[in-house]
Parts: C-alpha cells; structure tokens; sequence
C-alpha cells in the first residue's frame, strides 16, 4: 500500500489541509509517523522533516507534558486555505465573457530579480499567460488580486496593469495559443481521469456489492488524488468556454476530483481519526 512517489513535506502539508485543520490544527508526531508509514517514510525521515518545516516556519512545535505536536504557523496556513480554494472552489469559466482582457506590464530592476520571480511565477498561479516577454495576460479581470501581490512584493513603481480589448491583426486563440500550452495542460487532465478511473470503478462496484472499503487504502488513494490533482489549478488559466478546445476535459476532470474526493472521504476520515486519537501508551502496544 505505501507508496515513495510523494515527499514528506508535500505528505504533512496535505495531511494538516485535508485532516488536522479541521480537527484543532494540531497532531502528535506519534501521529505523523503511523500515518506517513503508509507512504513507506521512516520514522527518522518523519522527525527530520518536522524539524526542517519547524525552522522554515512552516510548523509550530507545542508541548503538552513530555508529548510533542506540531501545529501549521499562520504563513503555512494562508498558504493551505489558498490552495484548498483553488482546488475546491475553482473559478467558473461559465459565464458570458465580454472579450476583455486584462494585462500587466513590468519593467523590474535586476537587482530585484528574487521578487521578479515569484512575481511571475504568482500571475501564473493565478491564471496569467506570457503574451510577450514582460506583458502577461488574463481572460479575467484581477485587478485587486494583482494589486496584493504588487504590495506585498513593493513592486509598485514597475508595475502597470490594463483592460483592454482585441482589435487585430490575429483572433483571440491565437492570443490563447500563444501566452497558454493548452494542450498539454489538457493531455495532463486526460491522463489523470484515466489513472483514477479505474480506481474509481473499483469503489464503485464493491459498494454497489455491498463490501466495506478498507479504511487504510481509502486514505491513501484519497492522498494520491489530492497530490495527482492538486496542480492543476495552478496550471489551468480557467479560461471561458469559448477559448478552450472542443475536446478540453479542465471541467471533467475536476468534477471526477471531487466525486472520487468524496467517495473516499468516509472511510478515509474514520482511518485518520482512528490514528489521530492514539495515545503513545496505545502507539506502543502496537509496534
């Protein structure tokens, strides 16, 4: 059942995203080191990986007693709620589009090339395609979003941001094709409905069977969706429906997410919470 493809961090961040947060936002690391097993992770690897987000201010340790937890600091918070939006609650690309497009320019200093890059690297996040070198474009008016990031990077001086529309010479998916690889992002979609399906299928039909799913495999099926799914919404631009490709799957393939999430989600809690109310006396008569 364990599986080495996902790191441990990557483990703890969707661990406290998924379970912990709705349970206190604390865990025992007795805790951590049960759950993480299943994904083949030492004990030792679990410890050092705690320690290392604890010094990157990633974790808090909390002691109660001679018993250690380990609870997400504010920062690595923020973080999760984000991600969790974007994964649950992704923007629609349904409505009608009023053929705007809304661009921001840059011209930033070489030596602010660290904030340059997590600048680009956070209008891709949010959508943004690269139409030319220094002008990124998005098919969604974020104006406000834009406006945090330039504040919290102090890059007000370099930034200019526009709403504009197409006039000529090209068609709006030219535009599309130019600042988005669609086509990948689209190949990534299709292969992650056929990797689950089958898994999928399989739930399925031992419900309709009437055979209880085994809590343990639940829980790291759900883990193995999360971590396949989860960058896609940063991936995606959410364009509306009449730029994307006739065969795009972005809508599928989250509407498979959050059907299989769910299929998963009762077992694969009762399984958690089977760990994450174990005592260290009770940890001890089981190793």
């Amino acid at each position: 059942m364990s599986t080495n493809s996902i790191r441990p961090q990557a483990l703890i961040f969707t661990l406290f995203g998924d379970y912990v947060h709705a349970r206190g936002g604390r865990i025992w690391i007795g805790s951590l080191v049960e759950l993480l097993s299943l994904f083949g992770v030492s004990e030792q690897a679990v410890r050092t990986t705690v320690s290392r987000m604890t010094r990157s201010g990633w974790l808090a340790s909390q002691r109660v007693g001679s018993t250690s937890f380990y609870a997400l600091t504010a920062q690595a918070q923020q973080m999760l709620d984000e991600g969790a939006a974007r994964i649950f609650q992704p923007p629609a690309n349904s409505a009608p589009w009023d053929h705007s497009w809304h661009l921001v320019t840059y011209s930033i200093p070489e030596d602010q090339r660290e904030a340059r890059d997590t600048f680009r690297r956070e209008l891709m996040w949010h959508g943004y395609g690269m139409l030319a070198n220094t002008v990124w474009i998005s098919a969604h008016r974020q104006q406000e979003q834009i406006a945090q990031l330039v504040a919290r990077l102090n890059l007000q001086p370099y930034v200019q941001t526009f709403t504009a529309t197409l006039e000529g010479f090209v068609s709006e998916q030219d535009i599309v094709v130019r600042s988005w690889d669609l086509q990948a992002i689209n190949a990534g979609y299709q292969e992650f409905i056929a990797k689950h399906r089958t898994l999928f299928d399989d739930c399925q039909q031992r419900l309709q069977a009437g055979d209880a799913l085994n809590e343990a495999e639940c829980f790291v099926r759900r883990f193995n969706l999360i971590h396949d799914y989860r960058r896609f919404p940063f991936r995606d631009p959410h364009l509306p429906i009449e730029l994307v490709p006739p065969d795009w799957c972005g809508v599928q393939a989250a509407n498979f997410f959050r059907e299989y999430h769910q299929l998963l989600a009762e077992p694969a809690n009762r399984y958690f919470d089977s760990v994450y109310t174990m005592t260290s006396a009770a940890r001890s008569t089981r190793t």
